[in-house]
């Protein structure tokens, strides 16, 4: 980690801690994206870590609050602390306010990300994918546009935003679909009421199936549908990795065929995710990321080994 801060050009012990901090929930909580920020050059991933960070501090604030806390005013707190953020001098959330300075990222993407996870404080269930979508922009398609100064383009942000946003888009939409039954016992149904319907399936239904740990036909049906569409998702997402720096480009590539791998996972499963946490095995993730793992690592060592001859160079 220290030659990642190094080469991100991050000092001072405080400001390293917290970069540090960011690294250790993106490696605990979200090991996919993780593993994908390996392919990224080390002076980028302080800054992927950092926002994911962020995102997963405030989740969880509302899906996993410390008993006797109200979620609502944790938010609120949150909130409060983003002028921090946005005027340089945040002491809850340092490496945040340094990737914010560093990138010259917008206020209103995390506005934006506060307002959808408010959404889950209220709203229990959406009736379209229409619907859905005004969380979804929030929750999810703002990280990808935050991401996306991180990532770099090859020519204006603008061309590029579109299949950042789907990014997020994609990846929320299999977590919406990896943990049913997860969000079952928390009282949501993201899949809309709508579309479900139209298979005959109602949340009645789903919570029949969770309790008696099986999976009716209908709801097989209606998820292979959201698998679908889901996949079309994933399709606008990529055509945006030529858009990247090439730097970036396997990092996001990565990610991208990773998480879509757990809708592979879950058609294997024959749709069985109210009962069972699918994940891509390890032996896959490997397979798919180790080739670009082991060149950057490579080059890194290279990188390090001139460094070094450099320095003794400049000592003789």
């Amino acid at each position: 980690m220290s030659a990642e801060l190094d080469a991100a050009g991050i000092h001072g012990d405080q400001l390293r801690a917290a970069y540090t901090d960011a690294r250790r929930i993106n490696a605990h909580y979200g090991r996919t994206f993780f593993l994908a920020t390996r392919l990224l050059p080390a002076r980028a991933r302080p800054f992927a870590h950092a926002l994911y960070g962020f995102a997963r501090a405030v989740d969880e604030v509302v899906d996993n609050p410390a008993p006797g806390t109200d979620p609502a005013a944790g938010l609120d707190a949150v909130a409060a602390q983003l002028d921090d953020v946005f005027s340089g001098e945040s002491t809850e959330f340092p490496a945040l306010a340094d990737t914010v300075r560093r990138f010259d990222l917008e206020r209103s993407l995390f506005d934006a990300f506060l307002r959808s996870m408010r959404m889950d404080l209220t709203v229990t269930e959406y009736e379209t994918y229409a619907d859905l979508a005004v969380y979804t922009w929030g929750s999810a398609s703002v990280i990808g546009l935050q991401m996306l100064p991180v990532f770099g383009t090859v020519s204006g942000r603008a061309e590029a935003e579109p299949s950042a946003a789907a990014l997020g888009e994609a990846f929320q939409l299999t977590n919406f679909l990896r943990d049913v039954g997860e969000d079952l016992d928390r009282g949501r149904v993201y899949l809309p009421r709508a579309e479900l319907a139209a298979f005959g399936v109602d949340r009645a239904l789903l919570e029949s199936c969770r309790r008696r740990q099986v999976t009716d036909a209908r709801v097989r049906r209606a998820l292979a549908a959201a698998v679908a569409r889901n996949r079309a998702v994933y399709r606008r997402a990529r055509r945006g990795v030529p858009l990247l720096r090439k730097e970036s480009r396997p990092c996001v590539a990565t990610a991208l065929t990773l998480y879509e791998g757990i809708l592979d996972e879950i058609v294997a499963a024959d749709y069985d995710v109210l009962n069972r946490r699918v994940v891509v095995p390890k032996r896959r993730r490997l397979a798919v990321a180790g080739p670009s793992l082991l060149r950057v690592q490579g080059l890194e060592l290279l990188q390090r080994a001139k460094t070094r001859s450099a320095a003794l160079v400049s000592k003789t």
